[in-house]
């Protein structure tokens, strides 16, 4: 018993140093998230504004027969956009995002794959997936520079006709315990979606003069567009990140918690039972002298 009472409390000291950690990671994870959560609501206003203009650009192409070349494609090869974590602890966020990326590529075998952030890929190599381009190492506050960085060589490709389509596969924050995985096509912009029902829709009737001309402006604005949507999905992917490893270290420290509770009952009744035993021990001796 006297060994079994040791081993239960190295076990309790053990569980204890994991539970600090735990608990810290959770501290550090929520600060961070308190950061990613600012974030979050001041670029959805400025991604929906951005919108409603390349709406009301769009109406007023197709009212005036302007080609634009981004409006639509006859092709149908696709590249995929995977936003993951670089490191994990984080419960099911990644793998959930992974799930989703692997059901995309077996429905478009032939897809093309950016990843950003190592979990996908280093998951999706293993699975034999080659990579049009990789991004890790962006950090906990991603910047518009980064989100420029990797708008930048996805739409050189897509003017180069690589590909027909693009979309971004990431985690939606809807709050702290809360993520949707989220799949969206952002390119080509399609005749009569929402961005041009946004333009009909904005309340704005003006006839408005583009200098130097309607298809020099969409030619600016379209690929700030582009980059507005991964920054978007840079930052919500950050903040569910954060959230769900926040909620993973909670719920780490929790059962830590639990079971240090169920050691220390176990370790004081193996000391009753040694206790017990002793005692026994000496009252027998007491006897046998007696005798």
């Amino acid at each position: 018993m006297a060994k079994s009472s040791r081993e239960i409390k190295r076990r309790i000291a053990s569980i204890t140093s994991t539970q600090q950690i735990t608990r810290a990671m959770e501290m550090v994870a929520a600060a961070k998230l308190r950061r990613a959560q600012q974030m979050v609501p001041s670029t959805r206003p400025y991604f929906e504004s951005l919108h409603t203009s390349l709406g009301i650009l769009l109406e007023a192409a197709q009212q005036r027969d302007v080609e634009v070349p981004w409006l639509s494609s006859a092709g149908d090869s696709h590249c995929l956009i995977v936003f993951t974590s670089d490191r994990g602890l984080a419960g099911g966020y990644n793998a959930a995002v992974i799930r989703r990326a692997e059901a995309f590529l077996e429905e478009h075998p032939t897809a093309q794959v950016v990843v950003v952030g190592r979990k996908a890929r280093d998951h999706l190599s293993r699975k034999g997936v080659t990579f049009l381009a990789e991004f890790v190492n962006l950090g906990d506050s991603p910047s518009p520079r980064q989100a420029w960085d990797i708008a930048q060589v996805v739409m050189d490709f897509y003017l180069h006709g690589l590909f027909d389509r693009i979309s971004v596969l990431y985690s939606k924050f809807i709050n702290t315990v809360t993520h949707e995985v989220t799949l969206r096509t952002v390119m080509p912009i399609e005749a009569g979606d929402e961005l041009v029902q946004r333009g009909r829709e904005s309340g704005f009737a003006a006839d408005y003069i583009y200098e130097p001309s309607l298809d020099v402006v969409l030619e600016s604005v379209i690929p700030l567009y582009f980059q507005a949507a991964v920054y978007e999905s840079l930052i919500e992917a950050k903040a569910s990140e954060l959230g769900a490893r926040m909620v993973a270290m909670r719920n780490a420290t929790d059962n830590a918690g639990e079971l240090i509770r169920e050691l220390n009952l176990s370790y004081h009744r193996a000391r009753q039972a040694q206790i017990t035993k002793e005692i026994a021990e000496i009252v027998g001796g007491a006897d046998a002298l007696e005798s």
